[in-house]
């Protein structure tokens, strides 16, 4: 098997020298050194890195223009990034990286120790073999993606959310799926951006509701009555009847508006603000539960928590993921989490991985939970065989 290639960006010879016996100590790493981020760009240029692993603070061209660098490269290897400075300072800098469509997977406090160093090594044959994993070449059209909705391949897959309170599946979220006839499981980001370029938002919409609808039927036969939440880009709050005809199509089809629970996205924003608010109030009065999606991420804000009726707040990953060794992370965390009690809010907090994470989250009283540590999203009838491994059915 071939050894991963480190590029180490660090100004200073004898912390490159240290990392470099570190790295040795781990495993048979090729590694590479740039004293600074203008001779790693030219690099770059030459040659193909699995990692880059950058410190911020550095003459000339500090770590977060060379981050900005790295994002216009055509080889985009993973990245870690460490200094000397505040977790805080590590954190913008990886929101820079995120932002700019970098996969960042590791941010480490120096001095770096030989754990931080095992943790982001130990990442790397996973992207080794994602890397080596042929690439997905889909027609996108217009009349693929409305094909794909009417012939079932685009189908609703349900991510489980437990109570901290008592550990049971209390409710889902719908998530969109392409099941490919040639390329497999398409995940959103393989298609979503596209479907929304043709104009499809709307479409989906009630086609994810229709399904979820479907799935609630099948699930209260077993006894299990499941609240389920869908995601709906605000631009869509432009329409100002959508609220009824969201309320119709629910209730002929026998479902419970109480149990449909709108996710309002940031991808998108509505042309006035108060097309937002109007929606969101309507969405209410009509009896769909509200959630605020993301909090935490972009432009999510206080002023929108405390001015629109949701019902639910959910916790940008984010702000979830290492939260259990970064003390300014879980006290946002811990005061996000008050506030939504406050308000009388279910909070759910997503994206959790770790049981650490997830100790954390029940020690300061958070209300819901979804991840990969409880259940990626998987179809209908497999849901109902997580509800039937979680425990009898509920009266209701």
């Amino acid at each position: 098997m071939k050894s991963c290639s480190i590029l180490i960006v660090e100004d200073q010879p004898f912390q490159y020298m240290y990392l470099q016996h570190l790295f040795n100590e781990l495993g048979p790493y090729r590694l590479e050194v740039a004293s600074n981020g203008s001779d790693a760009l030219e690099r770059l240029k030459r040659q193909h890195f699995d990692l880059v692993l950058t410190d911020l603070l550095m003459p000339g061209m500090d770590g977060v223009q060379f981050i900005q660098g790295l994002a216009t490269q055509r080889s985009r290897p993973a990245l870690a990034i460490m200094s000397a400075s505040s977790r805080r300072m590590l954190m913008g800098a990886s929101l820079v990286a995120r932002n700019l469509g970098l996969k960042v997977i590791g941010l480490i406090s120096k001095p770096v120790n030989l754990a931080a160093l095992r943790d982001l090594t130990a990442q790397l044959p996973a992207l080794a073999k994602a890397e080596r994993a042929p690439e997905r070449w889909i027609e996108r059209n217009r009349e693929t993606l409305q094909a794909a909705l009417c012939n079932g391949q685009i189908q609703a897959w349900f991510q489980p959310k437990k109570a901290l309170s008592n550990g049971r599946i209390v409710a889902a979220e719908a998530l969109v799926r392409w099941v490919h006839p040639q390329h497999g499981m398409l995940l959103p980001c393989d298609f979503l951006p596209q479907l929304g370029e043709a104009g499809l938002e709307e479409e989906l919409l009630w086609h994810i509701l229709r399904q979820a609808l479907l799935a609630q039927e099948r699930w209260r036969e077993g006894g299990y009555d499941i609240p389920v939440s869908i995601n709906l880009p605000t631009h869509l709050l432009n329409s100002p009847d959508l609220a009824d005809r969201l309320h119709d199509f629910v209730v002929q089809r026998n479902g419970v508006p109480g149990k449909i629970c709108f996710e309002l996205m940031e991808c998108s924003t509505p042309e006035h603000i108060s097309n937002f608010y109007a929606g969101a109030c309507r969405l209410r009065i009509k009896g769909f539960g509200l959630s605020q999606d993301d909090f935490g991420k972009g432009y999510s804000s206080y002023m929108n928590l405390v001015s629109a009726p949701f019902t639910e707040l959910k916790i940008d990953r984010g702000l979830v993921q290492g939260c259990h060794n970064n003390e300014e992370l879980a006290q946002a965390l811990t005061s996000i989490i008050g506030l939504g009690r406050q308000l009388g809010l279910t909070v759910v907090a997503e994206g959790v991985e770790s049981a650490q994470e997830l100790a954390l989250l029940r020690k300061i009283d958070c209300t819901q939970v979804q991840g990969f540590l409880i259940s990626h999203a998987v179809s209908s009838r497999q849901f109902q065989q997580l509800l039937a491994q979680d425990g009898p059915a509920t009266v209701y």
